[in-house]
């Protein structure tokens, strides 16, 4: 198969779709690989690394696009990518439809195999195309959170952690899944005091085994949220209901009786994020207050380190890339219901049920596609 590998055009986005090492997999294997000048070259990937993998360098996406059968990204592709993907061809990359109604009448009238990352599943549950990134997320959230409690950055001035003396802030975590649970660990480290809420009693047991006293555990309803949020300074949304929008969890009136100076970090903002007041943000300018709290929804928080998460990204993504790869799409998915899960978006059908619910399209299951 010939694969393709355009350079991301999102905002400050530097990770790349393959690495040199994921190359050479596929070429390995046979296939061509095809990746634009300069793709990895802001993580210190350079060319001659991908053509010692055995690639070829083309000069702009369009040449990607117009030659590849299958492309391979890592953020959803924007409208002028959208606008050069050809019926029949694979697109394997995150996509988060649930959120936007515009590229996905983009993908569905491009006539393309449209699989994302963020639905694809495990043998033992679970999303691991999607762990990765969220473990990067959870962990920058509390670096971010914590920076922007600063006052220079419209936070109420305080240290997140404490001094002797001094009480540290307060972080409440909604949400123990991957974001959650990593969020956790960085702030926990950190010295600040945490609580974290979640709907599974057996996942507050484990944290609960884990942590012990230093972090406090609570069953999440509308009661315990409110409470939570309204003591904390820094408040993690870390919520995930996979393929569909994230539910709107904290309200506009609890973020208006808020501390002045809060910081709120919605690392579900992919999927529409879990604060009412939330709206997508950019690295340039990662932040806007409501009623005096800072929120920070930048909506490709890993993109910051870009190197470690392109790394960490290709680890769990390569497999999946390959099976297409060697397979084609129909085979691949035959072979593999959990890869099957991550079909969105098949030549003009909505092929996942919570995005066609979500933005009202026909459902067509993947099954009737690949009969």
């Amino acid at each position: 198969m010939l694969v393709g590998v355009p350079k991301e055009i999102k905002n400050q986005e530097s990770r790349v779709g393959l690495t040199p090492a994921s190359v050479k997999e596929l070429v390995l294997r046979g296939h061509q690989v095809l990746v634009q000048k300069n793709a990895g070259a802001a993580i210190g990937l350079t060319d001659a690394m991908y053509e010692g993998s055995g690639a070829s360098i083309l000069d702009t996406a369009a040449e990607i696009f117009a030659r590849a059968e299958m492309i391979v990204k890592v953020k959803e592709p924007q409208p002028q990518e959208c606008a050069m993907l050809r019926e029949g061809q694979i697109l394997y990359t995150y996509l988060h439809l649930a959120p936007d109604p515009e590229q996905t009448r983009a993908l569905v009238k491009s006539g393309a195999v449209c699989l994302a990352y963020e639905t694809i599943t495990g043998p033992n549950g679970g999303l691991p195309l999607l762990a990765p990134m969220s473990e990067v997320a959870g962990r920058m959230a509390i670096q971010a959170g914590a920076a922007h409690l600063e006052k220079s950055k419209g936070g109420m001035g305080l240290l997140l952690g404490g001094v002797p003396g001094v009480a540290p802030g307060h972080v409440a975590i909604i949400g123990a899944g991957v974001v959650g649970t990593n969020a956790l660990q960085i702030a926990v480290g950190m010295g600040a005091r945490v609580t974290v809420l979640d709907k599974s009693v057996d996942r507050l047991r484990q944290l609960d085994l884990v942590f012990g006293n230093r972090v406090s555990t609570m069953y999440s309803n509308a009661h315990t949220i409110e409470e939570a949020v309204l003591d904390a300074d820094l408040v993690i949304g870390g919520v995930l209901v996979p393929g569909a929008a994230a539910p709107k969890l904290v309200t506009k009136d609890m973020i208006s009786r808020m501390k002045k100076g809060a910081v709120v970090v919605d690392v579900a903002i992919d999927q529409g994020g879990c604060f009412e007041t939330s709206h997508a943000t950019t690295h340039e300018q990662p932040t806007f207050i409501v009623d005096g709290v800072v929120h920070y929804c930048v909506a490709n928080m890993p993109g910051a380190v870009a190197r470690t998460s392109t790394f960490a990204l290709n680890n769990a993504t390569i497999g999946h890339a390959v099976a297409l790869a060697d397979k084609g799409w129909k085979r691949a998915l035959q072979a593999n219901p959990h890869l099957k899960n991550g079909l969105n978006v098949c030549q003009g059908h909505v092929t996942y049920e919570a995005v066609a619910h979500g933005l009202g399209y026909p459902y067509i299951s993947a099954d009737s596609l690949l009969a």
